[in-house]
């Protein structure tokens, strides 16, 4: 039987960044992740985006993982938000905010590279159960005992040298060889002082603790896909709220955008199966022109959307982060954020703590902390989708005024460019650039 200080269960993009963060702060680790990250089932480093703000580039660069992200990232210089139907809208300029940018946009599959090369570069710290799954949890007062049940690893494609497989999954031929060192398939047993539900938003750990969680089916489905315009972008990222939900469009590196288009269930299945040539028209009735034709559209995935809150953000010997904690709309991109925000209070409190990163105090402090900045991104993200999806008569009018007004004050607009650094509480040392020592 092996001990840890900290056992992460969820290998995604929150849970690879505390483990690395963890490792550097010198505790010994366990990461389990049912799926390996070179497989084309990965959910977390799939052919999505995701949109990074400030706090976590800090994040990412103290990790030591943002050269390799930054290097395949599109720049978000301004941000242009409207209401379809009216004339009013809001700009925001980073220059006007004194930043160099409000934000960036990285492919997942980057982003899970850059992380999978810093967990085999903290081998020392780190024990990495990949692919296995969480077969028991046994929660006591002194320690957590996880029986973990590991799955042959499938052989992954052929690995250029930039760390990345013909299928564009990042290079595991190092992880498995551990994995082949930690005994490959069968099972095994394991103890920690401290279990991390990493594992999103069904998470196993979660039920395991005996915490609840409250789910709200937004009745809609989030389109995604990359889009080719004849124009080359300026930096813009643009949200639209239209009758069937938000649409959004993020800058990518190669001059194309991300999309994120909300719809109804039924109306996502259509757009699903428009041809390749029917999408971009499409779309760009729904948008308009403000980013020109659209003229070729890449492979699209469909991702139903609700928000699922765990009642509590800790139990015995456990803690919530990322997803398993809180699952939010994608508009205002807040969502990994918030986790990775989650993450580098943890590790922060965890390096910090005398000898039982497990103890209540130490819980209790963490769930403390993250408190105001939980609440604040939900019901911030929460009420955008609900004020701009009200039909109600006159509601239209008064968020186009709302828009007009927000154009025209400088102090609301610099809050607003603010939302990335966090909803209040504490700010990670992390996110502000700082190690955790």
């Amino acid at each position: 039987m092996s001990h840890f200080d900290v056992a992460i269960v969820g290998g995604g993009m929150v849970g690879a960044s505390l483990a690395i963060a963890l490792a550097q702060a010198r505790l010994k680790v366990a990461l389990i992740e049912a799926v390996a990250p070179g497989s084309q089932s990965q959910p977390s480093f799939d052919d999505r985006t995701t949109a990074l703000g400030n706090s976590s580039r800090r994040i990412f660069s103290a990790l030591g993982a943002w050269p390799h992200i930054e290097r395949q990232s599109g720049i978000i210089r301004a941000i242009h938000v409207s209401d379809a139907g009216r004339f009013g809208f809001a700009r925001l300029d980073a220059r006007e905010q004194g930043v160099e940018a409000f934000g960036f946009v990285a492919p997942n599959r980057a982003i899970g590279a850059a992380l999978w090369e810093q967990l085999n570069a903290h081998a020392t710290h780190i024990a990495l159960h990949v692919p296995a799954r969480v077969a028991t949890i046994e929660i006591g007062d002194e320690s957590v005992a996880l029986d973990i049940a590991h799955e042959p690893v499938v052989p992954t494609a052929p690995v250029n040298a930039a760390g990345v497989s013909a299928s564009g999954a990042p290079n595991t031929k190092r992880k498995e060889k551990k994995l082949a060192a930690s005994g490959g398939a069968g099972s095994q047993r394991l103890t920690a002082r401290l279990v991390v539900a990493a594992d999103g938003a069904h998470s196993t750990v979660r039920e395991a603790a005996g915490i609840a969680a409250t789910v709200e089916d937004y009745g809609q489905v989030a389109v995604v896909a990359n889009v080719a315009t004849d124009e080359p972008h300026d930096g813009t990222a643009y949200e639209r709220f239209t009758p069937t939900g938000p649409l959004a469009l993020l800058p990518m590196r190669d001059g194309s955008y991300t999309v994120v288009w909300t719809l109804k269930p039924e109306r996502a299945e259509q757009a699903m199966a428009l041809s390749d040539s029917a999408f971009p028209k499409e779309l760009q009735t729904c948008f308009g022109w403000r980013a020109g034709r659209f003229s070729r559209v890449g492979r699209r995935g469909a991702y139903p959307l609700k928000l699922t809150r765990a009642t509590q953000a800790v139990g015995r010997r456990t803690v919530l982060i990322g997803n398993a904690a809180q699952a939010l709309h994608p508009v205002a991109g807040q969502g990994f954020n918030l986790g990775l925000r989650d993450a580098a209070m943890l590790a922060e409190v965890v390096a910090r703590a005398a000898g039982d990163p497990g103890a209540p105090h130490v819980l209790a402090k963490f769930a403390d902390w993250r408190a105001a900045d939980r609440r604040g991104v939900i019901r911030f993200t929460d009420g955008l989708v609900k004020l701009f999806g009200d039909s109600r008569p006159g509601m239209g009018a008064l968020r186009n005024l709302g828009l007009l007004m927000f154009d025209l004050t400088p102090p609301a607009k610099s809050a607003l460019a603010r939302v990335s650094t966090g909803f209040g509480g504490p700010t990670p040392r992390l996110a502000r650039g700082l190690s955790l020592s």
